[in-house]
């Protein structure tokens, strides 16, 4: 569910905001010391029903207008608050874990090339990043076999259906291929079958086509993660191409051959990593993506190519994202999609 407006009333006790968003991609932009990020953090707070942050910070109310026609309402008394959800012009209260269960939100600070560990450090994000990453692809590796599945629920296929399932699994099957991990097809069994196999060993090939989907649907997000994150990085480094091995870890290499560490990476590419990486490995389909400040440490022909870039990634996983930057390189051509920050009464 989308949200489609956001109203803060004085922020700081000083500015009013009534923000339409667009549907897919919003980059909200205003001069520094508007609230810019305190709003962001705020709508971040709300959709996480952390009510102590947002007792904290000074502002009377602010609602959150979703699709549907509901709305979010957060009225505060001086961090005394009243959250409650409108529908149909009836107000009903909304406890923190009722907050947190209207939207997925994923939120990027500007704060993003460390992350703290639940005991209180500061680390690394990229090589927080890097060890998560490894995890994964070695647990779907090790997990490649087809799972048998029940029969309870089936819908009956003729032998053209089959066939036709099976060439779509197959393309699938092939792109998790390209991202390092596949199936382990029975001995003596080719998939896909052709329809004179599927004629003479329908029940075999019936089980085989249903496990096969099964694995698809388990690590095929994975792979498109593992595939989209590679190719956008690779096409945004200069020189430099991102690896990852057959363990999973995640290195560098030269066009001259020279293999490097993604800790010996520049701040801006770093950046890119640890922004598109939280986009496609963390950030929930059909979720809410908050990215602060995307330009840090980004020359300028990189941020014109953000916007893009952050398109597709809305695109192939049903994503919202509002995007607060000061950069009008990284809006670059599309300002039909920015929205200014202007107060009420300025």
């Amino acid at each position: 569910m989308n949200i489609r407006s956001l109203y803060i009333d004085r922020l700081f006790n000083e500015y009013s905001y009534n923000l339409e968003l667009c549907d897919r991609l919003t980059f909200l932009h205003s001069p520094n010391g508007y609230g810019k990020s305190t709003l962001m953090g705020l709508l971040n707070s709300a959709l996480r029903g952390d009510v102590g942050h947002i007792a904290d910070v000074p502002f009377q109310r602010m609602d959150i207008g979703f699709e549907d026609d509901t709305a979010m309402i957060i009225e505060n008394d001086e961090g005394d608050l009243l959250v409650q959800m409108q529908k149909n012009e009836l107000e009903s209260p909304m406890t923190p874990e009722e907050m947190a269960e209207i939207r997925n939100v994923t939120y990027i600070p500007p704060e993003r090339l460390v992350v703290r560990r639940k005991d209180g450090h500061l680390v690394s994000a990229i090589e927080v990043y890097g060890h998560e990453l490894m995890e994964r692809i070695r647990y779907a590796r090790d997990h490649t076999e087809l799972v048998p599945q029940p029969r309870e629920g089936r819908r009956e296929m003729n032998d053209g259906e089959l066939e036709f399932w099976a060439k779509d699994l197959k393309a699938k099957l092939d792109f998790i291929g390209d991202a390092g991990f596949e199936p382990e097809i029975p001995p003596g069994m080719r998939f896909p079958p052709s329809r004179y196999e599927l004629t003479t060993r329908r029940e075999e090939y019936v089980e085989l086509i249903h496990s096969i989907a099964e694995f698809v649907e388990r690590d095929y997000g994975l792979a498109e993660s593992i595939v989209v994150f590679r190719d956008i990085v690779n096409e945004i480094f200069i020189n430099k191409t991102i690896m990852v091995s057959e363990n999973g870890k995640m290195g560098i290499q030269m066009d001259n051959g020279t293999a490097l560490q993604i800790t010996r990476l520049s701040s801006g590419e770093r950046q890119i990593l640890i922004m598109f990486y939280i986009l496609l490995f963390h950030a929930q389909p059909g979720s809410l993506v908050i990215l602060d400040e995307p330009e840090i440490s980004l020359h300028v022909s990189w941020q014109q190519r953000l916007g893009d870039f952050f398109m597709d990634i809305c695109r192939v996983r049903d994503l919202q994202m509002i995007v607060a930057t000061h950069s009008p390189q990284v809006i670059h051509d599309k300002w039909d999609l920015a929205r200014e920050l202007v107060p009420e009464d300025a």
